[in-house]
Formats: structure tokens, C-alpha cells, sequence
């Protein structure tokens, strides 16, 4: 049995025409893991992701700890990863100035391309571009979400933590990530009805978060409700029934598999 990696993944979120919506990629076939399915931005965590000079406002690494169930460092690098990925596949950075009163309003030109770039292969960390541009990374803008944890049957595993985020009044999300071949703003509604026509894959946390998003009717709700509940690591089974594959969770929730996983 595999130890599972440490990773975070981002619920962006924004005040769409039709409600609430939620930013989702479908990761690329092919892909070692979850190729072809939807997911939300996030990754693994990197090692200069616990680098102690990165500017910080808001939370602080030890009220993360708290929040998760984890040591200082891996919380510190949890929220740093958050940040960083939001960046590289989304093009969106949850930073601001040092004083945490502003947003940056704007990251999308050549200059912020070349050091998102310059991130994603990992010739700049996190610290160095924020202490290049005198910004500060907001931990305030994140709100803890859920805790999902690969079944310990699964060869590539991964330890979780769901954030959500709303986008920065100025910032586009950008399709910029080589790692998905589509990028949308749908409602929870929307994609887990693509779910069940079989037309939008997913793995079950995601199936699972975007089910705990629907009652939500805009965003300030969503971070003033977050978590939607208790923050328990949750590592489904699967079970095979002659209606098809089901994910079943820690508390009988039971979540029918439309398409099949990947092997």
C-alpha cells in the first residue's frame, strides 16, 4: 500500500447569469491519473511549497493545521499549493498587497505569463514570485471545503484537501493549463446533469463537492457556509451491482459511477 501524496484542488467559484458556477477542466486523455475526467484546478504539493519566506496575510499556517488535521508545515505547504496551481491552470492568483487590504486585479499579461510559465517549471517558486511583484499570498480567500483520501487499493494515491475560492473582482480564468483539453464555467446542476447523460466523467469527490455546492445560491454563501460539513477524510470503496459501479462513503452515501473509472 502506496503512501498517498499530499496534494490540494481549488472550487473556484463566481456569480454566473444562470447562479453559482464552479471552474472545471477535463484533464487530457492519457493523462497517469484521472485522464478524460473533470476535475477543478489543483496538484500535488511541491516541495518549495514550504518555503517560510513566502508572504502571507490572513490565516495563518497553524489556524490551517487546525482547520485540516495536520502539522504546521503541511499546512503551510497545502495553502501554498492551493495558490500555486489556482495560478498555473487557471491563470487566476489569490494574492494581494502585503497588507492584505487588495486583490491583484489583473495577472494576464506577458509578464505574469513568462512567470507562470517559469512556475510550472520550476524555475520560480511561489516566494520568489510573490516577493518580485511585493505581494502577498491571501490565505483569507480560501475557505477549507472537504478531505478526500485514494482508497488504499488505488496505486497512485493522494491526500486531498478541497478549498474554495471566489475569483478576484479583475481576474479571467484563463484556459491555460496543458494538462486539460476543455475548461468551463457550469453550474453544479449543469455538470452533474452532464454527469448522468454520460457525457462529463468524474471521480467521486468531485461528483461528491459539486453535489454539496448545489444548494448554495451565490458565492458569498458558499464561503460563509464552508465546510458544508465535518472535515473527516473521506476514502470510498466501490462496490459492483447489476445496475452498474457504485462509490460508497464513510457515511453510506452512495455515488452511482455513470462512466466507467479509468484504469
Amino acid at each position: 500500500m502506496s503512501e498517498p501524496r499530499q496534494a490540494a484542488t481549488v472550487l473556484l467559484l463566481r456569480d454566473g447569469t444562470p447562479g453559482l458556477e464552479v471552474y472545471l477542466l477535463r484533464r487530457t486523455r492519457g493523462m497517469p491519473f484521472a485522464g478524460g475526467m473533470t476535475a477543478y484546478p489543483g496538484g500535488g504539493v511541491d516541495p518549495r511549497d514550504a518555503d517560510v519566506e513566502t508572504a502571507w496575510t490572513g490565516p495563518t499556517p497553524a489556524q490551517w493545521a487546525e482547520a485540516f488535521g495536520c502539522d504546521e508545515r503541511t499546512a503551510r505547504e497545502l495553502v501554498c499549493a492551493a495558490v500555486r496551481e489556482t495560478f498555473e491552470e487557471a491563470g487566476v492568483l489569490l494574492a494581494g498587497s502585503a497588507d492584505g487590504t487588495d486583490v491583484v486585479p489583473d495577472v494576464s499579461g506577458d509578464d505574469w505569463e513568462a512567470q507562470r510559465q517559469a512556475l510550472l517549471a520550476r524555475d520560480l517558486s511561489l516566494a520568489e514570485l510573490l516577493a518580485d511583484r511585493g505581494l502577498a499570498l491571501r490565505s483569507d480567500l480560501l475557505r477549507p471545503f472537504a478531505h478526500w483520501v485514494t482508497p488504499p487499493v488505488e496505486p497512485r494515491r493522494y491526500d486531498t484537501k478541497f478549498f474554495a475560492a471566489a475569483l478576484p473582482v479583475g481576474q479571467e480564468a484563463r484556459h491555460v493549463t496543458g494538462e486539460a483539453d476543455e475548461a468551463s464555467w457550469l453550474t453544479p446542476s449543469a455538470a452533474l446533469a452532464e454527469l448522468r447523460g454520460g457525457t462529463r466523467p468524474m471521480l467521486p469527490p468531485t461528483i461528491h463537492t459539486l453535489g454539496q455546492l448545489e444548494p448554495f445560491a451565490d458565492v458569498a454563501a458558499v464561503l460563509a457556509g464552508s465546510p458544508p460539513e465535518s472535515l473527516q477524510p473521506i476514502s470510498p470503496t466501490f462496490e459492483d451491482q447489476p445496475d452498474g459501479r457504485w462509490a460508497v462513503l464513510p457515511d453510506g452515501t452512495r455515488i452511482r459511477l455513470v462512466v466507467p473509472l479509468p484504469a
